[in-house]
């Protein structure tokens, strides 16, 4: 798998590009370890370019310096990110029962981090953080994908549950992500790291 090309096929050509990955044996260590890590760290990296480079380095009206907790939560961000598409990929092989699907968990974490692809790409705007938002428009691309991911089978769904088996993933999704952010940001911002950095 080779990174540019399948992120090009996945983004473009999503049709033709399920069918590829469905037939790839990839272990979900090699998933993470030649996609995932390195498509993730794009919105950490820029989350904390983005406080750095407009000058969020700093608490207001204090002068001091957030640089190091900036940092930090971007480290924890990633991590999150991360565990999201290791969740997520747990809770689509475990419902898989329930929508007559086969339990399998490389295809499920291949769903998983595969339609996660647009958002870790349009963190590339958290450069510029009032355009950040955007990032949760390229969400909707990402449940798209992930429906198709689904309609190519990678589950071995039934056409008749295709639909639901999404819904309740994508619902799933939302709130693994709600949790994972407030976490980071409670710990980071409102809790007792706040102090130490």
């Amino acid at each position: 798998m080779e990174l540019v090309s399948r992120v090009q096929g996945i983004l473009l050509k999503p049709n033709e590009e399920w069918v590829k990955i469905k037939e790839e044996e990839l272990t979900p260590t090699q998933l993470f370890m030649n996609y995932a890590i390195i498509l993730a760290a794009v919105p950490a990296v820029a989350q904390f370019l983005g406080r750095v480079l407009m000058g969020g380095a700093r608490v207001p009206f204090t002068g001091r310096s957030i640089m190091g907790r900036s940092f930090f939560y971007s480290i924890f961000y990633y991590i999150a990110l991360l565990a999201l598409a290791y969740l997520l990929g747990f809770v689509i092989n475990a419902l898989a029962p329930s929508f007559s699907s086969k339990q399998n968990l490389p295809q499920a974490m291949k769903l998983a981090v595969f339609s996660m692809t647009p958002v870790w790409l349009a963190g590339i705007l958290y450069i510029l953080p009032f355009l950040g938002l955007l990032v949760y428009l390229a969400m909707f691309y990402s449940f798209f994908l992930l429906y198709l991911g689904f309609d190519a089978s990678l589950m071995g769904t039934p056409k008749d549950k295709i639909v639901g088996y999404f819904v309740i993933s994508a619902v799933a999704a939302v709130v693994i992500y709600i949790v994972a952010m407030t976490l980071v940001w409670g710990v980071f911002w409102g809790g007792t790291l706040f102090r130490f950095f």
